[in-house]
């Protein structure tokens, strides 16, 4: 937990962290209005089989581990407040995503997450519950702080590939492929091209998207670093340990809120992951795949699915602490990012691809300065690893 080990000094990354993530979803926005393809079929329609294998096995095993800590934090979160084992609640909960998937529409299932957002906002009511020390707050919040350890890169890194994470590369590419299916546009063909005014609607949608997603990021490290860090509980282990830890330092409302927001993640986390895992090796094999399909349709885009959930639940019973295994997977994220983003930046920004949509200057800027950013993290994280 970012907000126990380090306290408030992290809290300024997310708002350094904001414009860049804002660049490279923006990017792969544009990119599936303007070529009718995801991410996956972008790189393969341009780019050898090794580099578009190399950008999906990326993908699946980071977002495999992340599934399987995410059903993890949801099920010890549910344990606290029902009593009932949280080893039976993982397959319970991987089993209820798999049927909701298989089950229901995109438009549906794109409906639901609106709302279940609105969750994640526990964490922010939690956060003013904790009552943190405003003053520090403000500071850690506008002046950056590093510490020269392996630990404190491993958190940047880590929260950098939390925010501007692979998965949502390809879940924003095909989201919006989705949105012009929706809408009657069914073959490739017809979903070329983009209007001014449908770039500026996913221009904000992506700055909004982004901003509630870096505002929750921001109130966990903050409700953790209020009560965890200041009582000298640095070291927590499981996601039923911190939302325990939060009742006796910030009350029974801010406990309750908190691990309200732990169900709420997973809620929302687990079938985004299957879901872009699906879409991508869907384009990659050129098989017919989509959440507005059905399982009988599309048999092995939802085989995806439902195996990426499998091994997810596998990495449970083996035993990997949840905690942990959501942590480094972030790192992985954070570290397998900048490839994915320049492979982002060549295709938006080539003509031959992109055409007068290609990326306008400032956007190509920050997404290099993201792409170097998060490199320059990585190696730092190994640089200190190794002194």
């Amino acid at each position: 937990m970012t907000g126990a080990s380090f306290g408030y000094a992290p809290l300024w990354i997310a708002v350094f962290s904001f414009p860049l993530m804002v660049s490279v979803q923006l990017m792969c926005a544009r990119l599936g209005m303007v070529t009718g393809k995801g991410l996956a079929g972008a790189i393969r329609s341009r780019y050898s089989r090794w580099v578009l294998w190399g950008a999906c096995s990326l993908l699946v095993v980071a977002n495999v581990v992340n599934i399987g800590a995410d059903l993890a934090g949801m099920a010890e979160a549910t344990e606290l407040v029902t009593g009932f084992s949280h080893r039976a609640l993982i397959p319970i909960y991987g089993v209820v995503i798999v049927l909701l998937l298989f089950f229901s529409s995109y438009r549906h299932i794109a409906r639901v997450f609106k709302w279940l957002t609105l969750v994640l906002f526990a964490y922010v009511g939690a956060g003013f519950l904790a009552h943190p020390a405003w003053g520090t707050v403000l500071r850690a919040t506008v002046i950056p702080h590093i510490e020269w350890s392996a630990r404190y890169f491993a958190v940047l890194v880590g929260l950098l590939g939390t925010t501007i994470s692979p998965y949502l590369f390809f879940w924003q590419a095909a989201e919006e492929v989705e949105e012009e299916r929706a809408i009657g546009r069914g073959t490739e063909r017809r979903r070329q091209g983009a209007t001014r005014k449908e770039l500026r609607r996913s221009l904000i949608d992506v700055l909004v998207g982004m901003f509630f997603s870096n505002v929750v990021m921001y109130f966990v490290i903050l409700t953790t670093a209020a009560t965890l860090h200041q009582s000298g509980q640095t070291n927590i282990t499981t996601a039923r340990e911190a939302a325990e830890a939060l009742r006796p330092l910030a009350g029974p409302a801010a406990y309750w809120l908190f691990t309200l927001g732990l169900v709420g993640t997973g809620m929302l986390g687990v079938p985004v992951l299957a879901g872009s895992c699906a879409y991508t090796i869907a384009e990659a094999f050129r098989w017919r795949g989509s959440l507005e399909d059905t399982p009988t349709s599309a048999r092995r885009f939802y085989a995806v699915v439902a195996i990426a959930v499998l091994v997810g639940l596998l990495l449970n019973i083996v035993g990997i602490n949840a905690v942990a295994m959501l942590f480094w997977s972030a790192v992985v994220n954070g570290v397998l990012a900048p490839p994915l983003i320049v492979l982002v930046l060549l295709l938006t920004s080539s003509r031959a691809v992109m055409g007068t949509r290609a990326n306008p200057p400032l956007l190509r800027w920050l997404g290099w300065a993201t792409a170097a950013t998060m490199s320059a993290a990585a190696v730092a994280m190994i640089a200190t690893a190794w002194l």
